[in-house]
Protein backbone atom coordinates (compact mmCIF):
# COMPACT_ATOMS: atom_id res chain seq x y z
CA UNK A 1 0.00 0.00 0.00
CA UNK A 2 0.97 3.93 -0.33
CA UNK A 3 2.86 4.45 3.70
CA UNK A 4 4.35 7.74 2.75
CA UNK A 5 4.09 10.69 -0.12
CA UNK A 6 6.91 13.61 -0.22
CA UNK A 7 5.94 16.57 -1.79
CA UNK A 8 8.46 19.60 -2.48
CA UNK A 9 7.58 22.74 -4.27
CA UNK A 10 4.55 21.68 -6.30
CA UNK A 11 2.16 25.09 -6.89
CA UNK A 12 1.37 25.45 -3.85
CA UNK A 13 2.89 23.36 -1.75
CA UNK A 14 6.78 24.15 -0.20
CA UNK A 15 7.44 21.00 1.33
CA UNK A 16 4.70 18.22 2.51
CA UNK A 17 5.34 14.95 4.11
CA UNK A 18 1.77 12.80 4.22
CA UNK A 19 2.08 9.06 5.81
CA UNK A 20 -0.93 7.09 4.86
CA UNK A 21 -2.61 4.06 6.60
CA UNK A 22 -4.70 0.72 5.13
CA UNK A 23 -8.29 1.16 5.52
CA UNK A 24 -10.41 4.31 4.39
CA UNK A 25 -8.54 7.18 3.97
CA UNK A 26 -10.60 10.75 3.55
CA UNK A 27 -9.49 13.78 2.35
CA UNK A 28 -11.34 16.80 3.20
CA UNK A 29 -11.04 20.55 2.20
CA UNK A 30 -12.34 23.99 1.24
CA UNK A 31 -12.93 24.29 -1.86
CA UNK A 32 -9.62 25.56 -3.79
CA UNK A 33 -7.71 24.52 -0.57
CA UNK A 34 -5.65 22.09 -2.98
CA UNK A 35 -7.00 19.08 -2.74
CA UNK A 36 -6.27 18.68 -6.78
CA UNK A 37 -2.80 19.22 -6.18
CA UNK A 38 -1.83 15.96 -4.29
CA UNK A 39 -3.59 14.07 -6.96
CA UNK A 40 -1.38 16.19 -9.39
CA UNK A 41 1.81 15.35 -7.20
CA UNK A 42 0.80 12.22 -7.02
CA UNK A 43 0.05 11.54 -10.91
CA UNK A 44 3.39 13.03 -11.37
CA UNK A 45 5.39 10.12 -9.71
CA UNK A 46 3.36 7.92 -10.97
CA UNK A 47 4.63 8.92 -14.62
CA UNK A 48 1.89 11.29 -15.95
CA UNK A 49 3.04 14.08 -18.23
CA UNK A 50 5.30 16.41 -16.23
CA UNK A 51 4.28 20.20 -16.71
CA UNK A 52 6.24 22.42 -15.86
CA UNK A 53 2.94 24.54 -14.47
CA UNK A 54 3.38 22.05 -11.93
CA UNK A 55 7.00 23.81 -10.44
CA UNK A 56 5.72 26.31 -7.51
CA UNK A 57 6.73 29.82 -8.60
CA UNK A 58 10.18 31.11 -7.82
CA UNK A 59 11.92 27.94 -7.40
CA UNK A 60 14.20 25.78 -9.86
CA UNK A 61 12.50 22.47 -9.40
CA UNK A 62 10.08 20.32 -8.04
CA UNK A 63 9.98 16.72 -6.41
CA UNK A 64 7.53 14.23 -5.24
CA UNK A 65 8.70 10.80 -4.12
CA UNK A 66 5.89 7.70 -3.27
CA UNK A 67 6.36 5.07 -0.66
CA UNK A 68 5.09 1.17 -1.32
CA UNK A 69 5.17 -1.32 1.64
CA UNK A 70 4.41 -4.57 0.73
CA UNK A 71 4.20 -8.14 2.74
CA UNK A 72 5.17 -9.59 -0.60
CA UNK A 73 5.66 -7.98 -3.90
CA UNK A 74 2.59 -8.24 -6.56
CA UNK A 75 3.26 -10.36 -9.41
CA UNK A 76 3.14 -7.38 -11.96
CA UNK A 77 5.21 -5.46 -9.95
CA UNK A 78 7.38 -7.63 -9.66
CA UNK A 79 7.68 -8.63 -12.71
CA UNK A 80 8.48 -4.74 -13.84
CA UNK A 81 11.52 -4.51 -11.92
CA UNK A 82 13.06 -7.54 -12.67
CA UNK A 83 12.49 -7.06 -16.40
CA UNK A 84 14.68 -3.22 -15.34
CA UNK A 85 16.85 -5.40 -12.83
CA UNK A 86 15.92 -3.77 -9.87
CA UNK A 87 16.60 -5.23 -7.09
CA UNK A 88 13.58 -4.76 -4.30
CA UNK A 89 14.07 -7.36 -1.36
CA UNK A 90 11.12 -8.84 0.77
CA UNK A 91 9.79 -6.35 3.37
CA UNK A 92 11.79 -3.56 1.48
CA UNK A 93 9.75 -0.71 0.97
CA UNK A 94 9.43 0.47 -3.10
CA UNK A 95 10.45 4.08 -3.53
CA UNK A 96 9.29 6.12 -6.84
CA UNK A 97 10.27 9.36 -7.38
CA UNK A 98 10.40 12.09 -9.63
CA UNK A 99 11.61 15.46 -10.39
CA UNK A 100 11.08 18.11 -12.02
CA UNK A 101 12.52 21.08 -13.19
CA UNK A 102 10.99 24.77 -14.31
CA UNK A 103 12.93 24.32 -17.49
CA UNK A 104 10.51 21.00 -18.41
CA UNK A 105 13.55 18.03 -17.90
CA UNK A 106 12.21 15.81 -15.68
CA UNK A 107 14.12 12.56 -14.19
CA UNK A 108 12.56 9.25 -12.58
CA UNK A 109 13.68 7.22 -10.08
CA UNK A 110 12.71 3.49 -8.69
CA UNK A 111 14.99 3.11 -4.94
CA UNK A 112 17.05 5.43 -6.63
CA UNK A 113 18.03 3.53 -9.34
CA UNK A 114 17.34 6.00 -12.65
CA UNK A 115 14.57 4.55 -14.70
CA UNK A 116 12.46 5.52 -17.50
CA UNK A 117 8.94 7.54 -17.41
CA UNK A 118 7.24 4.38 -18.84
CA UNK A 119 9.03 2.56 -16.20
CA UNK A 120 7.16 4.42 -13.70
CA UNK A 121 3.94 4.35 -15.42
CA UNK A 122 4.05 0.12 -16.11
CA UNK A 123 4.45 0.03 -12.05
CA UNK A 124 1.73 2.51 -11.40
CA UNK A 125 -1.26 -0.04 -13.25
CA UNK A 126 -0.11 -2.29 -10.37
CA UNK A 127 -0.08 0.37 -7.45
CA UNK A 128 -2.37 2.73 -7.81
CA UNK A 129 -6.02 3.20 -8.90
CA UNK A 130 -6.54 6.46 -9.45
CA UNK A 131 -10.78 7.57 -10.44
CA UNK A 132 -11.61 10.57 -11.09
CA UNK A 133 -13.74 13.41 -13.03
CA UNK A 134 -12.22 12.75 -16.06
CA UNK A 135 -10.58 9.28 -15.51
CA UNK A 136 -9.57 7.89 -19.04
CA UNK A 137 -7.34 4.76 -17.65
CA UNK A 138 -8.58 1.94 -15.47
CA UNK A 139 -12.25 0.72 -15.81
CA UNK A 140 -13.12 3.50 -18.33
CA UNK A 141 -10.31 2.13 -20.89
CA UNK A 142 -11.85 -1.61 -22.02
CA UNK A 143 -8.12 -2.56 -22.24
CA UNK A 144 -8.60 -3.67 -18.92
CA UNK A 145 -12.08 -5.24 -19.12
CA UNK A 146 -10.49 -8.49 -20.27
CA UNK A 147 -8.04 -9.14 -17.35
CA UNK A 148 -10.93 -7.92 -14.71
CA UNK A 149 -13.51 -10.04 -15.68
CA UNK A 150 -11.32 -12.68 -16.24
CA UNK A 151 -10.31 -12.38 -12.19
CA UNK A 152 -13.61 -12.25 -11.84
CA UNK A 153 -14.24 -15.40 -13.28
CA UNK A 154 -10.82 -16.98 -11.96
CA UNK A 155 -10.31 -18.37 -15.36
CA UNK A 156 -7.45 -20.39 -16.32
CA UNK A 157 -5.88 -17.43 -18.49
CA UNK A 158 -2.29 -18.77 -17.49
CA UNK A 159 -3.41 -22.11 -19.42
CA UNK A 160 -4.39 -20.30 -22.55
CA UNK A 161 -1.49 -17.88 -22.41
CA UNK A 162 0.90 -21.10 -22.87
CA UNK A 163 -1.25 -22.74 -25.26
CA UNK A 164 -1.39 -19.63 -27.40
CA UNK A 165 2.86 -19.44 -26.89
CA UNK A 166 3.09 -23.53 -27.95
CA UNK A 167 1.00 -22.83 -30.90
CA UNK A 168 2.99 -19.82 -32.07
CA UNK A 169 6.12 -21.46 -31.76
CA UNK A 170 5.16 -24.52 -33.39
CA UNK A 171 3.97 -21.96 -36.31
CA UNK A 172 7.40 -20.21 -35.85
CA UNK A 173 8.59 -23.73 -36.77
CA UNK A 174 6.84 -24.50 -39.46
CA UNK A 175 7.59 -21.82 -41.68
CA UNK A 176 11.19 -22.04 -40.73
CA UNK A 177 11.15 -25.49 -42.24
CA UNK A 178 8.87 -24.54 -45.06
CA UNK A 179 11.46 -21.60 -45.90
CA UNK A 180 14.30 -23.97 -45.89
CA UNK A 181 12.52 -26.58 -47.71
CA UNK A 182 11.62 -24.12 -50.10
CA UNK A 183 14.63 -22.57 -50.26
CA UNK A 184 16.70 -25.99 -51.16
CA UNK A 185 13.85 -26.58 -53.83
CA UNK A 186 14.49 -23.84 -55.52
CA UNK A 187 18.48 -24.81 -55.63
CA UNK A 188 17.36 -28.46 -56.66
CA UNK A 189 17.95 -28.82 -60.36
CA UNK A 190 21.07 -26.92 -59.72
CA UNK A 191 22.27 -29.41 -56.69
CA UNK A 192 21.43 -31.97 -59.55
CA UNK A 193 23.62 -30.96 -61.84
CA UNK A 194 26.48 -30.61 -59.89
CA UNK A 195 26.25 -33.95 -58.51
CA UNK A 196 26.29 -35.18 -61.83
CA UNK A 197 29.31 -33.70 -63.01
CA UNK A 198 31.25 -34.73 -59.91
CA UNK A 199 29.97 -37.96 -60.32
CA UNK A 200 30.89 -37.93 -63.89
CA UNK A 201 34.38 -37.02 -63.17
CA UNK A 202 34.78 -39.18 -59.83
CA UNK A 203 37.63 -37.02 -58.02
CA UNK A 204 39.71 -38.83 -55.55
CA UNK A 205 41.48 -37.53 -52.18
CA UNK A 206 45.01 -37.14 -53.10
CA UNK A 207 44.84 -36.88 -57.11
CA UNK A 208 45.99 -33.93 -58.00
CA UNK A 209 49.11 -33.97 -56.13
CA UNK A 210 49.61 -37.75 -57.51
CA UNK A 211 48.84 -36.28 -61.36
CA UNK A 212 50.85 -33.22 -61.09
CA UNK A 213 54.27 -35.73 -59.76
CA UNK A 214 53.01 -38.05 -62.90
CA UNK A 215 52.98 -34.60 -64.97
CA UNK A 216 56.29 -33.44 -63.80
CA UNK A 217 58.04 -36.41 -64.82
CA UNK A 218 57.16 -36.82 -68.05
CA UNK A 219 57.91 -33.50 -68.98
CA UNK A 220 61.49 -33.84 -67.52
CA UNK A 221 61.90 -37.02 -69.71
CA UNK A 222 61.08 -35.03 -72.65
CA UNK A 223 63.36 -32.34 -71.62
CA UNK A 224 66.40 -35.49 -71.31
CA UNK A 225 65.34 -37.46 -74.16
CA UNK A 226 67.93 -35.90 -76.47
CA UNK A 227 70.75 -35.28 -73.97
CA UNK A 228 69.98 -39.40 -74.17
CA UNK A 229 70.24 -39.95 -77.60
CA UNK A 230 73.02 -37.79 -78.23
CA UNK A 231 74.42 -39.93 -75.79
CA UNK A 232 73.79 -43.27 -77.33
CA UNK A 233 75.31 -42.21 -80.55
CA UNK A 234 78.94 -41.82 -78.59
CA UNK A 235 78.85 -45.40 -76.66
CA UNK A 236 77.17 -47.51 -80.05
CA UNK A 237 78.91 -47.89 -83.02
CA UNK A 238 82.43 -49.13 -84.16
CA UNK A 239 83.96 -45.79 -83.59
CA UNK A 240 82.69 -45.56 -80.06
CA UNK A 241 84.94 -45.06 -77.03
CA UNK A 242 83.65 -48.31 -75.60
CA UNK A 243 84.82 -50.71 -79.00
CA UNK A 244 88.28 -48.53 -78.89
CA UNK A 245 88.54 -49.78 -75.38
CA UNK A 246 87.80 -53.02 -76.15
CA UNK A 247 89.91 -53.15 -79.19
CA UNK A 248 93.05 -51.70 -77.25
CA UNK A 249 92.42 -54.45 -74.22
CA UNK A 250 92.48 -56.95 -76.50
CA UNK A 251 96.00 -55.69 -78.41
CA UNK A 252 97.56 -55.48 -74.77
CA UNK A 253 96.43 -58.46 -73.86
CA UNK A 254 98.67 -60.06 -76.38
CA UNK A 255 101.92 -58.16 -74.74
CA UNK A 256 101.19 -57.83 -71.64
CA UNK A 257 102.65 -60.96 -70.06
CA UNK A 258 106.17 -58.93 -71.59
CA UNK A 259 106.33 -57.22 -68.80
CA UNK A 260 104.61 -56.74 -65.20
CA UNK A 261 103.90 -53.32 -66.01
CA UNK A 262 102.48 -53.77 -68.70
CA UNK A 263 99.92 -56.63 -67.18
CA UNK A 264 99.20 -53.63 -64.58
CA UNK A 265 98.24 -51.50 -67.12
CA UNK A 266 95.94 -54.58 -68.98
CA UNK A 267 94.03 -55.14 -65.59
CA UNK A 268 93.51 -51.29 -65.15
CA UNK A 269 92.06 -51.20 -68.65
CA UNK A 270 89.79 -54.66 -67.97
CA UNK A 271 88.22 -52.83 -65.10
CA UNK A 272 87.47 -49.42 -67.47
CA UNK A 273 85.95 -51.43 -70.04
CA UNK A 274 83.66 -53.32 -67.23
CA UNK A 275 83.00 -49.72 -65.51
CA UNK A 276 82.24 -48.47 -69.18
CA UNK A 277 79.94 -51.34 -69.89
CA UNK A 278 78.18 -50.71 -66.37
CA UNK A 279 77.67 -47.36 -67.22
CA UNK A 280 75.87 -47.97 -71.05
CA UNK A 281 73.55 -50.60 -69.18
CA UNK A 282 72.43 -47.73 -66.81
CA UNK A 283 72.32 -45.37 -69.16
CA UNK A 284 70.09 -47.99 -71.32
CA UNK A 285 67.98 -48.46 -68.48
CA UNK A 286 68.22 -44.53 -68.18
CA UNK A 287 66.23 -44.32 -71.58
CA UNK A 288 63.83 -47.18 -71.24
CA UNK A 289 62.63 -45.65 -67.53
CA UNK A 290 62.36 -42.22 -69.42
CA UNK A 291 60.23 -43.14 -72.19
CA UNK A 292 56.52 -42.24 -71.99
CA UNK A 293 53.32 -42.29 -74.07
CA UNK A 294 52.93 -38.79 -75.10
CA UNK A 295 49.27 -39.96 -75.26
CA UNK A 296 49.92 -40.42 -71.45
CA UNK A 297 51.01 -37.03 -71.04
CA UNK A 298 47.85 -35.44 -73.03
CA UNK A 299 45.50 -37.77 -70.48
CA UNK A 300 47.28 -36.59 -67.16
CA UNK A 301 47.23 -32.83 -68.20
CA UNK A 302 43.73 -32.99 -69.24
CA UNK A 303 42.50 -34.62 -66.26
CA UNK A 304 44.58 -32.36 -64.37
CA UNK A 305 43.01 -29.06 -65.70
CA UNK A 306 39.56 -30.57 -65.52
CA UNK A 307 40.21 -31.46 -61.87
CA UNK A 308 41.06 -27.74 -61.24
CA UNK A 309 39.41 -26.16 -63.35
CA UNK A 310 35.63 -27.71 -61.48
CA UNK A 311 37.37 -26.93 -58.13
CA UNK A 312 37.91 -23.37 -59.36
CA UNK A 313 33.86 -23.11 -59.79
CA UNK A 314 33.16 -24.57 -56.69
CA UNK A 315 35.78 -22.26 -55.11
CA UNK A 316 37.59 -24.91 -53.58
CA UNK A 317 40.68 -26.84 -53.55
CA UNK A 318 41.05 -29.83 -55.89
CA UNK A 319 41.09 -32.10 -52.46
CA UNK A 320 38.20 -30.84 -51.28
CA UNK A 321 35.96 -31.64 -54.38
CA UNK A 322 34.86 -35.46 -52.57
CA UNK A 323 33.16 -33.49 -49.90
CA UNK A 324 31.66 -31.28 -51.76
CA UNK A 325 30.20 -34.41 -53.62
CA UNK A 326 28.78 -35.53 -50.06
CA UNK A 327 27.68 -32.10 -49.51
CA UNK A 328 25.37 -31.57 -52.82
CA UNK A 329 24.23 -35.24 -51.92
CA UNK A 330 23.03 -34.69 -48.34
CA UNK A 331 21.29 -31.53 -49.45
CA UNK A 332 19.29 -33.17 -51.96
CA UNK A 333 18.63 -35.79 -49.65
CA UNK A 334 17.74 -32.89 -47.17
CA UNK A 335 14.83 -31.86 -49.37
CA UNK A 336 13.35 -35.30 -49.40
CA UNK A 337 13.93 -35.33 -45.58
CA UNK A 338 12.57 -31.75 -45.27
CA UNK A 339 9.58 -32.40 -46.78
CA UNK A 340 8.65 -35.55 -44.15
CA UNK A 341 9.91 -32.97 -41.51
CA UNK A 342 7.45 -30.79 -42.75
CA UNK A 343 4.35 -33.19 -42.36
CA UNK A 344 5.14 -33.55 -39.15
CA UNK A 345 5.65 -30.15 -38.31
CA UNK A 346 2.65 -29.56 -39.83
CA UNK A 347 0.47 -32.16 -37.73
CA UNK A 348 2.31 -30.42 -34.65
CA UNK A 349 1.03 -26.95 -35.58
CA UNK A 350 -2.27 -28.51 -35.95
CA UNK A 351 -2.66 -30.06 -32.69
CA UNK A 352 -1.04 -27.16 -31.03
CA UNK A 353 -3.80 -25.01 -32.80
CA UNK A 354 -6.48 -27.16 -31.81
CA UNK A 355 -4.94 -27.14 -27.66
CA UNK A 356 -5.30 -23.55 -28.28
CA UNK A 357 -9.07 -23.03 -29.35
CA UNK A 358 -10.03 -25.73 -26.95
CA UNK A 359 -8.61 -23.86 -24.06
CA UNK A 360 -10.09 -20.45 -25.79
CA UNK A 361 -13.57 -22.13 -25.85
CA UNK A 362 -13.52 -23.20 -22.35
CA UNK A 363 -12.57 -19.44 -21.53
CA UNK A 364 -15.19 -18.70 -23.28
CA UNK A 365 -17.45 -19.89 -21.40
CA UNK A 366 -16.59 -19.02 -18.41
CA UNK A 367 -16.31 -15.63 -19.56
CA UNK A 368 -19.87 -15.69 -20.26
CA UNK A 369 -21.13 -16.97 -17.05
CA UNK A 370 -18.89 -14.69 -15.43
CA UNK A 371 -20.42 -11.89 -17.44
CA UNK A 372 -23.79 -12.67 -15.97
CA UNK A 373 -23.21 -12.73 -12.53
CA UNK A 374 -21.03 -9.74 -12.58
CA UNK A 375 -24.02 -8.48 -14.39
CA UNK A 376 -25.94 -9.43 -11.46
CA UNK A 377 -23.52 -8.14 -8.66
CA UNK A 378 -23.31 -4.41 -10.29
CA UNK A 379 -26.92 -4.04 -10.94
CA UNK A 380 -27.28 -4.81 -7.04
CA UNK A 381 -25.09 -1.81 -6.18
CA UNK A 382 -26.70 0.57 -8.12
CA UNK A 383 -30.00 1.25 -6.42
CA UNK A 384 -28.15 2.32 -3.20
CA UNK A 385 -26.20 4.67 -5.78
CA UNK A 386 -29.33 6.65 -7.04
CA UNK A 387 -28.31 4.97 -10.27
CA UNK A 388 -31.92 2.92 -10.27
CA UNK A 389 -32.75 3.41 -14.14
CA UNK A 390 -29.29 2.62 -15.05
CA UNK A 391 -28.31 -0.77 -16.36
CA UNK A 392 -25.05 -2.50 -16.89
CA UNK A 393 -23.91 -4.97 -19.25
CA UNK A 394 -20.90 -7.34 -19.71
CA UNK A 395 -20.47 -7.68 -23.23
CA UNK A 396 -18.37 -10.91 -24.29
CA UNK A 397 -17.32 -10.43 -28.30
CA UNK A 398 -15.69 -13.22 -30.15
CA UNK A 399 -12.93 -12.30 -31.96
CA UNK A 400 -12.14 -12.99 -35.77
CA UNK A 401 -9.28 -15.52 -35.68
CA UNK A 402 -6.19 -12.89 -37.00
CA UNK A 403 -7.22 -11.19 -33.89
CA UNK A 404 -6.68 -13.85 -31.15
CA UNK A 405 -3.86 -13.60 -28.67
CA UNK A 406 -2.72 -15.13 -25.59
CA UNK A 407 -5.86 -13.31 -23.14
CA UNK A 408 -8.26 -15.63 -25.67
CA UNK A 409 -10.36 -15.03 -28.41
CA UNK A 410 -12.40 -12.99 -27.07
CA UNK A 411 -13.27 -9.16 -26.31
CA UNK A 412 -14.59 -7.89 -23.16
CA UNK A 413 -16.22 -4.22 -22.88
CA UNK A 414 -18.47 -3.00 -19.83
CA UNK A 415 -21.44 -0.97 -20.96
CA UNK A 416 -24.28 0.82 -19.56
CA UNK A 417 -27.33 2.10 -19.83
CA UNK A 418 -28.52 5.95 -17.77
CA UNK A 419 -31.99 5.86 -19.05
CA UNK A 420 -34.62 3.40 -19.47
CA UNK A 421 -35.24 2.60 -23.07
CA UNK A 422 -31.58 3.93 -23.69
CA UNK A 423 -29.05 2.13 -25.80
CA UNK A 424 -25.79 0.63 -23.97
CA UNK A 425 -22.59 2.55 -24.35
CA UNK A 426 -19.32 1.97 -22.99
CA UNK A 427 -18.73 4.08 -19.79
CA UNK A 428 -16.92 7.02 -20.50
CA UNK A 429 -19.39 7.80 -23.63
CA UNK A 430 -22.47 8.44 -21.54
CA UNK A 431 -21.78 8.83 -18.46
CA UNK A 432 -21.52 12.04 -15.98
CA UNK A 433 -18.77 12.63 -13.79
CA UNK A 434 -20.65 11.67 -10.58
CA UNK A 435 -22.05 8.62 -12.61
CA UNK A 436 -19.21 7.75 -13.20
CA UNK A 437 -17.45 7.58 -9.94
CA UNK A 438 -20.21 5.71 -8.68
CA UNK A 439 -20.25 3.34 -11.62
CA UNK A 440 -16.81 2.22 -10.80
CA UNK A 441 -17.53 2.35 -7.37
CA UNK A 442 -20.13 -0.34 -7.79
CA UNK A 443 -17.94 -2.05 -10.00
CA UNK A 444 -15.39 -2.54 -7.69
CA UNK A 445 -17.60 -3.21 -4.91
CA UNK A 446 -18.57 -6.24 -7.71
CA UNK A 447 -15.28 -7.19 -8.49
CA UNK A 448 -13.48 -6.38 -4.64
CA UNK A 449 -11.66 -9.04 -3.50
CA UNK A 450 -10.54 -10.38 -7.32
CA UNK A 451 -7.12 -8.46 -7.33
CA UNK A 452 -6.69 -4.58 -8.36
CA UNK A 453 -4.03 -2.20 -7.93
CA UNK A 454 -2.30 -2.08 -4.01
CA UNK A 455 -4.28 1.56 -3.73
CA UNK A 456 -7.47 3.11 -4.94
CA UNK A 457 -8.15 6.48 -5.32
CA UNK A 458 -11.24 8.12 -5.50
CA UNK A 459 -11.64 11.93 -6.23
CA UNK A 460 -15.05 13.50 -5.68
CA UNK A 461 -16.93 10.20 -6.41
CA UNK A 462 -19.76 11.75 -4.47
CA UNK A 463 -19.79 14.86 -6.17
CA UNK A 464 -23.80 16.33 -6.81
CA UNK A 465 -24.87 13.48 -3.92
CA UNK A 466 -26.11 13.76 -0.81
CA UNK A 467 -27.80 12.20 2.49
CA UNK A 468 -28.66 8.12 1.54
CA UNK A 469 -26.96 7.90 -1.44
CA UNK A 470 -23.68 9.53 0.22
CA UNK A 471 -24.32 7.40 3.15
CA UNK A 472 -24.17 4.56 0.54
CA UNK A 473 -20.98 5.76 -1.07
CA UNK A 474 -19.20 5.83 1.97
CA UNK A 475 -20.47 1.95 3.29
CA UNK A 476 -19.37 0.81 0.02
CA UNK A 477 -15.98 2.83 0.04
CA UNK A 478 -15.35 1.52 3.54
CA UNK A 479 -16.11 -2.15 2.50
CA UNK A 480 -13.53 -1.93 -0.11
CA UNK A 481 -11.06 -0.74 1.80
CA UNK A 482 -11.57 -3.48 3.95
CA UNK A 483 -8.07 -5.57 4.11
CA UNK A 484 -6.86 -2.85 1.20
CA UNK A 485 -6.43 0.52 1.00
CA UNK A 486 -8.29 3.14 -0.40
CA UNK A 487 -8.29 7.20 0.16
CA UNK A 488 -10.88 9.12 -1.94
CA UNK A 489 -11.56 13.20 -2.08
CA UNK A 490 -15.08 14.18 -0.66
CA UNK A 491 -17.01 16.95 -0.02
CA UNK A 492 -19.22 14.79 1.71
CA UNK A 493 -19.35 14.51 5.61
CA UNK A 494 -21.28 11.45 5.21
CA UNK A 495 -18.24 9.74 3.72
CA UNK A 496 -15.78 11.56 5.30
CA UNK A 497 -17.26 9.88 8.67
CA UNK A 498 -16.25 6.44 7.59
CA UNK A 499 -13.24 7.01 6.85
CA UNK A 500 -10.52 4.97 9.21
CA UNK A 501 -7.87 7.76 8.90
CA UNK A 502 -8.91 11.54 7.87
CA UNK A 503 -6.37 14.24 6.62
CA UNK A 504 -7.37 17.86 6.17
CA UNK A 505 -6.00 20.27 3.24
CA UNK A 506 -5.93 24.13 4.89
CA UNK A 507 -4.46 27.09 2.30
CA UNK A 508 -2.78 29.63 4.05
CA UNK A 509 -2.05 32.70 2.54
CA UNK A 510 0.98 35.35 4.40
CA UNK A 511 1.20 38.57 2.22
CA UNK A 512 1.47 37.61 -1.30
CA UNK A 513 2.55 34.36 -0.26
CA UNK A 514 0.12 31.49 -0.70
CA UNK A 515 0.36 27.96 1.06
CA UNK A 516 -1.19 24.70 1.02
CA UNK A 517 -0.93 21.89 4.17
CA UNK A 518 -1.85 18.96 5.20
CA UNK A 519 -2.89 17.67 8.52
CA UNK A 520 -4.02 13.99 10.03
CA UNK A 521 -6.76 15.00 12.32
CA UNK A 522 -7.47 13.22 15.75
CA UNK A 523 -11.07 12.68 17.38
CA UNK A 524 -11.55 15.83 18.09
CA UNK A 525 -9.98 17.81 15.20
CA UNK A 526 -11.81 15.10 12.62
CA UNK A 527 -15.33 16.37 14.88
CA UNK A 528 -15.12 19.88 13.87
CA UNK A 529 -13.88 19.11 10.50
CA UNK A 530 -17.07 16.86 9.49
CA UNK A 531 -19.33 19.62 11.27
CA UNK A 532 -17.84 22.20 9.04
CA UNK A 533 -18.80 20.77 6.09
CA UNK A 534 -21.95 19.96 7.21
CA UNK A 535 -22.59 23.50 8.10
CA UNK A 536 -20.44 25.63 6.16
CA UNK A 537 -18.44 28.37 6.86
CA UNK A 538 -19.77 28.93 10.59
CA UNK A 539 -19.84 25.68 12.59
CA UNK A 540 -22.62 25.65 14.75
CA UNK A 541 -24.14 23.55 17.89
CA UNK A 542 -26.27 21.38 15.73
CA UNK A 543 -23.99 20.76 12.95
CA UNK A 544 -21.43 19.35 16.34
CA UNK A 545 -24.02 17.37 17.49
CA UNK A 546 -24.56 16.24 13.76
CA UNK A 547 -21.08 15.17 13.00
CA UNK A 548 -21.21 12.71 16.41
CA UNK A 549 -23.84 11.33 15.22
CA UNK A 550 -22.48 10.31 12.61
CA UNK A 551 -19.49 9.16 13.91
CA UNK A 552 -21.27 7.35 16.58
CA UNK A 553 -23.46 5.46 13.66
CA UNK A 554 -20.19 3.99 12.56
Amino acid sequence: MLTRLSIRNIVLIEALELEFRGGLGVLTGETGAGKSILLDALGLVLGNRAETSLVRAGEDKASVSATFEFAQLPGTVSEVLDDAEIECEPGEPLILRRSLKVDGGSKAFVNDQPVSVALLRDLSAALVELHGQHDDRGLVNPRGHRLLLDRFAGADVAGVAAAWMAWRAAEDRLAAARERVENAKADQDLLIAHLAELTAIEPQAGEEARLAETRAAMQKGERLSGDLEELRHLWEGSDSPLAAMRVAARRLDRIAAEHPLLTEALSALDRAVIEAGEAEDKLADAAEALVHDPAELDRAETRLFELRAIARKHRCEVDDLPSKMREFRAALDSIEGGEAELDALIEAARKAGQTYRDKSSILHKARLEAAKALDAAVAAELPPLKLDSARFRTLVTELPEERWSASGSDAVEFLIATNPGADFAPLGKIASGGELSRFILALKVALAEKGGAAAMIFDEIDRGVGGAVASAIGERLARLAEGGQVLVVTHSPQVAARGRTHYAIHKTSEGTVTRTSVSLLDNDARQEEIARMLSGAEVTPEARAQADRLLEDL
